[in-house]
């Protein structure tokens, strides 16, 4: 890919990063693509965006595009959504995203007293992966991981596996609303990020564990 083309794509992801660190916007984007009964559950008060950078195995510090901590409206389940901005298709997709959530909860370990590990009630919180596609072409990287592990099948559910939640918002016809409301104009950029220190507690520091 050449230089401007890079330096295009990536002006066009950090476009999106500044709209979706609103916490509305981000809401409404899991309200208006995924149809669970998770999403409705959310507690819109207790949205919490997590400004985290990871310093990964090749010492290279890698700062995270979306990552939420969430909360269900009766205060009983908190779980994170872990999002990445692509405008380009990533064949490595499954496996960033494996590193990524691998390195939340290797922070939530470190953060917590071995004794509350070690407690029988402890859990760790569930993380959902996820990806919002921009781009013209198609997204054909796969939404599994087990489609990268050389002979997964031989070895059924012994093999680690996740799928993660595909937003291509470029092929939602009937989710126009939503990406025509997402265009990342620098206006609209602008309003979002005010908005979002307004209106979105942040942190910087620690990601919690989960009783």
């Amino acid at each position: 890919m050449a230089e401007g083309q890079k330096q295009q794509h990536h002006e066009h992801d950090k476009g999106y990063k500044e709209l979706l660190s609103n916490k509305k916007t981000f809401l409404e984007l899991l309200r208006t693509f995924v149809n669970e009964d998770w999403v409705q559950t959310i507690d819109e008060n207790e949205l919490l965006l997590v400004n985290k950078t990871f310093v990964l195995s090749n010492f290279q510090e890698r700062e995270s595009d979306v990552i939420y901590r969430l909360q269900t409206s009766d205060g009983d389940i908190i779980f994170y959504v872990l999002l990445e901005l692509q405008s380009t298709v990533d064949y490595s997709m499954p496996l960033r995203l494996l590193i990524y959530m691998a390195e939340i909860w290797r922070d939530i370990y470190q953060n917590t007293e071995i004794r509350e590990w070690e407690r029988k009630g402890y859990r760790v919180p569930v993380i959902i992966p996820a990806v919002l596609y921009n781009g013209v072409e198609n997204w054909t990287a796969s939404e599994e991981f087990r489609d990268l592990l050389s002979e997964s099948g031989r070895f059924g559910s012994h093999a680690l596996n996740f799928r993660y939640l595909l937003f291509d918002v470029n092929r939602y016809q009937e989710r126009r609303r939503f990406v025509q409301g997402c265009q990342p104009d620098r206006q609209r950029i602008r309003t979002g990020s005010e908005e979002g220190k307004r209106g979105s507690s942040q942190t910087s520091e620690t990601i919690g564990g989960v009783d």
